[in-house]
């Protein structure tokens, strides 16, 4: 991927998205953006950030609009699954916030499986939020966490290392 091309591209894209839709909104692209505090949670070549008046349409129904801009780009450049961590959009710091629920939903799962022995089922999300619960829980060296199900109804379960995979539901 070529990140200076692709940025031109979603400029355009995204100029005639706001532009058509009446949005009152503004937007920065920023190709290598410095990710404070992140480490290796998320990692983009391109960060777009929006703001302005409409910025909450972007976040109603969980980011709803935010998260299908961001599928539309990158169905757009054609990237394949695997480089879709290479783009991220944000509004009014929403990602932060997430990330921080995610890192929070999974350390309270962690000591729900250690207290219950039981396995911890998270809500279906996206492959992106699924790889953040993967990474906040891979120092839990008594805890396993996989992926299940199909589609829209993807999920992780977080398991006790000791169970075996034939007890796994």
């Amino acid at each position: 991927m070529n990140k200076i091309e692709s940025a031109n591209q979603l400029n355009g894209f995204l100029n005639g998205v706001v532009k058509h839709a009446g949005l009152k909104l503004k937007y920065r692209i920023t190709v290598d953006p410095a990710i404070a505090d992140d480490r290796d949670w998320e990692r983009p070549d391109i960060l777009v950030e929006f703001a302005g008046p409409d910025s909450s349409l972007l976040l109603e129904r969980g980011a709803e609009l935010l998260r299908s801009l961001e599928l539309l780009a990158m169905e757009m450049l054609r990237l394949p699954g695997n480089e879709h961590e290479k783009i991220n959009f944000d509004c009014m710091g929403q990602r932060k916030a997430r990330l921080e629920e995610l890192r929070l939903s999974a350390s309270v799962a962690a000591e729900k499986v250690r207290q219950s022995g039981t396995p911890y089922h998270f809500a279906p999300m996206s492959s992106r939020e699924r790889r953040i619960v993967h990474l906040a829980l891979r120092d839990e060296h008594d805890l396993v966490t996989e992926s299940t199900g199909e589609g829209l109804r993807r999920s992780v379960v977080l398991y006790p290392k000791d169970q075996k995979s034939s007890q796994r539901i």
